[in-house]
């Protein structure tokens, strides 16, 4: 019996298809002023608004909630389907603190971990992990309204879920509020931290202590501790109580802050009740190496958002302007730690880090490459429009986004150009799912096909891409596939002889996508493409 054919194809995962716009929801829309609680925590511990102290001129950063809310991302799921994208991840929606923290570093322009004088408006502070925080929901649209709301509008939701913390637990002056409590589904303390330093805590003879290790880890937050059954009954538990109303993926926070054992041992209980789920951590780290042991089988198979590849756009489409060579060290798809490269989320900039430090056309050429390389796209809110670009977490980075900027991004032409590009890849399998092959990246120009023969569907993506200031010509002789190719943005077909080379001109921060609607034959681009497939079967 002859050996069965490698099938050709990156990934088989349903989310691959599925570009995903990150939402910060307190900070994207106010579409529900009734449920901004503006006079919590006041007269001393004020939730809302709030000025980032040491702000230059002109400029401004709050430590405060600002009204976002669910109302605010139902009434703009079809500006978000129409850019192309088909999930919305949104940070997590539980119970937080309802007063900002007197604890900890006092929040400062421009500093990263200065929790002092902050509230819960990010989601991560968690006080209860199995209700909705006051500050999201409107009468009529709770997290279960809203996940069906969106999935009638052709959006998924990814959901932001915190397994290693809750909220800021010791360093205040008194302890106040429910920081560093947590309350279980019928509203029942099952711990508290109780305001003190971790290596104070006593989880063998206080039962309040038994959720919490006694050392410490990030700034001030409650480190949760895994080891304790009740601790992954409860984490468990909660994640499936919003699966149950209608989320259809996770994104899991800083994963790398919990051991390998736990995050199998969650994934495996979660997939048990809902079986493919899919799920994506964020380790905040350039090491591949430590992020691909999450994506190994034996430690839960969970995919990663791809640091790696993050650093490396912004030094090719950042002010650095590195060439497009700086990108195929990151790809790993000849081999490398990840499980399976291709689905990796992957994107440009995010809340925990400064955006995109570009201009127009660097937005531009980076949205044309991820959006056609290897992984699954993610955007952060506003970076459709390059908003608030270059700047960092406590100096605009998570400033609110709004309705009038959202009105007025179809004009922009980052909003334009991403447009176009995602909703290709929305209606091409074969840059969602296909087995990539290098043919250039060097410089001002990248070229690279995506094929794809898997269960009926043959498709090849060439694509090209030129983020030079001036138009460029494309030349393809050994990897060239003869046959009819369709310009997949323009509406032109080119006719490829045997034998001869694929030549095509590339615009000034241009893309050209071409499409070949059959099985590979050319024999350097079949071999290509059969060691590509090697390498994810190995």
């Amino acid at each position: 019996m002859s050996p069965r054919p490698l099938a050709l194809v990156g990934t088989t995962e349903p989310m691959a298809a599925h570009a995903v716009y990150f939402v910060m929801t307190d900070r994207f829309v106010n579409g529900d002023p009734s449920n901004d609680h503006r006079e919590q925590g006041l007269p001393d511990h004020g939730t809302w608004g709030g000025p980032v102290p040491g702000a230059p001129p002109g400029r401004e950063d709050y430590v405060g909630y600002l009204g976002g809310d669910f109302r605010g991302i139902l009434d703009n799921a079809g500006y978000i389907r129409d850019m192309g994208f088909g999930a919305v991840w949104l940070t997590p929606i539980v119970e937080q603190p309802d007063e900002a923290f007197s604890g900890g570093t006092p929040a400062a322009w421009g500093k990263m971990f200065t929790d002092g004088g902050k509230s819960g408006y990010h989601g991560y502070w968690a006080t209860n992990f199995y209700e909705i925080d006051e500050h999201l929901p409107s009468e009529g649209l709770d997290f279960r309204a809203l996940t069906a709301g969106l999935r009638a509008r052709g959006l998924k939701t990814v959901l932001d879920v915190v397994a290693n913390h809750g909220s800021p637990s010791f360093s205040a002056p008194t302890q106040r509020d429910a920081f560093g409590k947590l309350f279980n589904e019928a509203g029942e303390l099952v711990a508290d931290h109780q305001n003190l330093p971790p290596r104070r805590l006593k989880p063998t003879t206080n039962p309040l202590h038994a959720f919490f290790r006694t050392e410490p880890d990030i700034v001030e937050l409650s480190n949760l501790d895994e080891r304790n059954p009740a601790v992954v009954d409860y984490l468990v538990g909660s994640s499936l109580k919003w699966l149950g109303q209608g989320a259809d993926a996770l994104r899991l926070d800083t994963i790398k802050h919990m051991p390998l054992p736990f995050w199998k041992t969650y994934a495996d209980r979660l997939r048990a009740e809902h079986p493919g789920l899919f799920m994506f951590g964020e380790a905040f780290t350039y090491e591949p190496e430590v992020l691909g042991a999450f994506t190994q089988p034996a430690n839960g198979e969970i995919s990663v958002l791809d640091f790696p590849l993050q650093k490396a756009m912004g030094e090719v489409f950042g002010k650095r302007d590195a060439g497009f060579e700086a990108i195929v060290p990151a790809l790993f798809l000849d081999g490398g730690p990840y499980a399976n490269p291709y689905v990796l989320m992957t994107f440009y900039d995010n809340h925990d880090m400064p955006r995109l430090d570009a201009d127009d056309a660097g937005f531009i050429n980076a949205n044309n490459l991820l959006f056609t390389v290897r992984g699954i796209p993610v955007v952060y809110q506003g970076s459709e429009v390059g908003f608030m670009r270059g700047t960092a977490e406590h100096a605009g980075n998570r400033n609110y986004f709004g309705q009038a900027r959202i009105d007025a991004a179809p004009a922009n032409p980052i909003h334009a150009a991403l447009k176009r590009i995602a909703t290709l890849r929305a209606n091409t399998p074969a840059l969602q799912r296909g087995l990539q092959v290098n043919v250039e990246f060097e410089g001002q120009r990248a070229a690279f096909y995506r094929v794809l023969e898997h269960e009926g569907v043959a498709q090849t993506a060439l694509v090209l891409l030129n983020k030079g200031d001036a138009a460029t010509r494309f030349r393809i002789d050994e990897l060239a596939q003869p046959g009819r190719w369709r310009e997949a943005l323009g509406g032109g077909t080119h006719v490829l002889a045997e034998g001869q080379a694929f030549e095509a001109e590339v615009p000034a921060n241009g893309v050209q996508v071409f499409l070949f609607e059959q099985p590979v034959t050319a024999p350097a681009l079949r071999r290509a493409v059969e060691s590509a497939a090697a390498v994810l079967a190995r």
